[in-house]
C-alpha cells in the first residue's frame, strides 16, 4: 500500500500507515515531501518512506508491483497538488481511499474507491440504528459483488433469516489485539461469554418493515437464524486445550461459500475446505488451497467473536455517536488491563455452556431483563461496567468517560430500543420522516 502524506500535518498519515500494517496490508510505504521525511522516519524507525516531490506522478509511484492500493489526502490539505495527486491515483486503477481533503470530480475514469469525509460535506448522514427501519427487503439496494451472489443463493438453505442479516442489519465491531496464544484464549472466552451482554446494552433494532418485532435487538435475533455452522458462541472455545489449532480445526470443517481465482468467484457452497486442500473439489478438480483461499474462507465465519490476527467483537447493534465511542471503551476496559480481564473472567467462569446459550437466546427479546445463573443481566451489567471502568482508569487516559451511556442504561434497565419504541410507538411508518431526521448523525 502507498500513503501520500502531508508536510505539516503528519499524524494522520502515520496513524493510517500503522493501521494498514496491523490489519495485514503487507508492505506499507509513505510518500512524503522531502522536508517532512525525517518526521515520518523518526515516528516509526521501521516505516518505509520515499520522497513525494512537488511534480511527482502518483500513477508512476503505483507502478511498483508491491504497491497494490493507495490512500491519498491525510494531512495534505485541500490544494491543487492534492487534487492532482488524487486524480493520478484514480487513473492508476488501483483500489483508492481518499479522505475529505482529496475529494475531486474525477469523472468516470476511476478504479475501486472509498471516500472518507463527514456527512455534512457530502450531503449524507448515518442512521444510528441496527436495522433498516422501514425499507422492505425488496427495496434494499444490493452491492453487486460476486461473493454476495453465491451467499445469497446459499443462505436460505441453512437458515431462515440469513438474507436479512446480509442486507438489512447494521453492526459496529471492535477489533482487539492479543499478546500470546494464552492471552488470546482468555480474551476470547471472556468476550464470548459477555457478548450477549453487549447485545443487550447496545440493543437498538426493535422494528422491521416499519413495525415492532417484539425484539429489542432484532439484529441479534436474526443471527440466531442465519447459519448454525458458522455463527454463535462456539462452545469449544471453553474446552481444555483451546488454542489456535482448535479454532483452525473448526474453521476447516465450516462449509465453504466460494473459491476465487483471478477475478472470478467459483460457487462451491457447502463444500469442504479440507477437500480443496487435497485437490478433491468436484467444481475445481485438481485445484488446491492457497493462503488467499484460507483468508477468504476465514472471512466467511461469523461467530459472535471472530478470531483473525485479532479478536473481532460482533455482538452490538449500530447506534449514535455516543454509543459508537462506548463500544471500544467497554471492551478495551475489560480486555486490555490484566486485573480487569481477570475480574471479568471471575464473573463468567462458572457459567456453563447451557447458561451462555440460554442467555444468548433470551437477550434479543429481553435485553437486560434476561437471567443467567440466577442473576439478572442488569445486575451483571453493573458489575461488568465497574470492571471496565477500572480497566480504563488503569490506562490513565481518561477513557472511562465514554462508558457513561452504558452506565445509564445499566442503571435504568432501559435500552435505546425501548426508548425508541416509547418515542415513536410500534408502527414507525407514520413516523418515518421524524426517525430519519432525529436519528441521523
Amino acid at each position: 500500500a502507498l500513503i501520500a502524506g502531508g508536510a505539516e500535518m503528519t499524524g494522520a498519515a502515520r496513524l493510517a500507515a500503522r493501521a494498514a500494517r496491523r490489519v495485514g496490508a503487507g508492505m506499507v510505504t509513505i510518500a512524503a515531501p522531502c522536508e517532512a521525511m525525517p518526521i515520518y522516519l523518526a515516528g516509526d524507525p521501521g516505516q518505509l518512506v520515499i520522497e513525494l516531490a512537488p511534480n511527482a506522478d502518483i500513477e508512476s509511484l503505483m507502478g511498483e508491483k508491491k504497491r497494490s492500493a493507495i490512500l491519498v489526502g491525510p494531512g495534505n490539505g485541500a490544494s491543487m497538488t492534492t487534487q492532482r495527486h488524487t486524480i493520478e491515483a484514480l487513473r492508476s486503477k488501483a483500489p483508492t481511499v481518499i479522505d475529505a481533503d482529496a475529494r475531486v470530480d474525477a469523472g468516470a475514469e476511476i478504479g475501486p474507491l472509498a471516500v472518507i469525509g463527514t456527512g455534512a460535506e457530502i450531503g449524507a448522514g448515518c442512521l444510528g440504528l441496527g436495522f433498516a427501519p422501514d425499507w422492505t427487503f425488496a427495496e434494499t439496494p444490493v452491492m453487486p459483488k460476486g461473493r454476495y451472489k453465491i451467499m445469497r443463493a446459499y443462505m436460505p438453505k441453512v437458515g431462515s433469516m440469513g438474507l436479512d442479516m446480509m442486507f438489512r442489519t447494521t453492526t459496529v465491531q471492535v477489533n482487539l489485539d492479543f499478546s500470546s496464544e494464552a492471552d488470546m484464549v482468555r480474551k476470547l472466552q471472556v468476550s464470548l461469554a459477555l457478548q450477549p451482554l453487549a447485545t443487550a446494552l447496545f440493543a437498538n433494532s426493535p422494528v422491521i418493515d416499519g413495525h415492532s418485532t417484539g425484539f429489542l435487538s432484532t439484529r441479534g435475533e436474526i443471527w440466531r437464524h442465519t447459519d448454525a455452522d458458522r455463527t454463535g458462541l462456539i462452545p469449544f472455545a471453553f474446552e481444555a486445550g483451546m488454542g489456535f489449532e482448535r479454532y483452525v480445526d473448526w474453521a476447516l470443517d465450516v462449509p465453504m461459500y466460494f473459491v476465487k481465482r483471478g477475478e472470478v468467484y467459483h460457487d462451491v457452497a457447502g463444500s469442504s475446505f479440507r477437500d480443496l486442500m487435497a485437490g478433491r473439489l468436484a467444481a475445481l478438480p485438481k485445484q488446491r488451497a492457497t493462503l488467499s483461499d484460507w483468508a477468504n474462507h476465514v472471512s466467511t465465519l461469523f461467530p459472535d467473536v471472530r478470531l483473525k490476527r485479532y479478536l473481532e467483537m460482533r455482538g452490538a447493534d449500530a447506534g449514535p455517536p455516543d454509543m459508537l465511542k462506548a463500544l471500544p471503551a467497554f471492551w478495551v476496559g475489560l480486555l486490555y488491563d490484566p486485573a480487569s480481564l481477570a475480574a471479568a473472567w471471575d464473573v463468567v467462569k462458572a457459567w456453563t455452556a447451557q447458561d451462555r446459550q440460554a442467555l444468548r437466546d433470551a437477550v434479543p427479546r429481553q435485553a437486560l431483563a434476561a437471567q443467567i445463573a440466577g442473576r439478572s443481566l442488569q445486575d451483571v451489567a453493573r458489575d461488568v461496567l465497574q470492571i471496565a471502568a477500572q480497566g480504563l482508569k488503569a490506562r490513565g487516559l481518561g477513557e472511562e468517560i465514554y462508558l457513561a451511556p452504558l452506565e445509564e442504561i445499566a442503571a435504568s434497565g432501559q435500552t435505546r430500543a425501548q426508548l425508541l419504541l416509547a418515542r415513536y410507538g410500534t408502527d414507525w411508518r407514520a413516523a418515518a420522516d421524524r426517525i430519519f431526521t432525529e436519528q441521523i448523525f
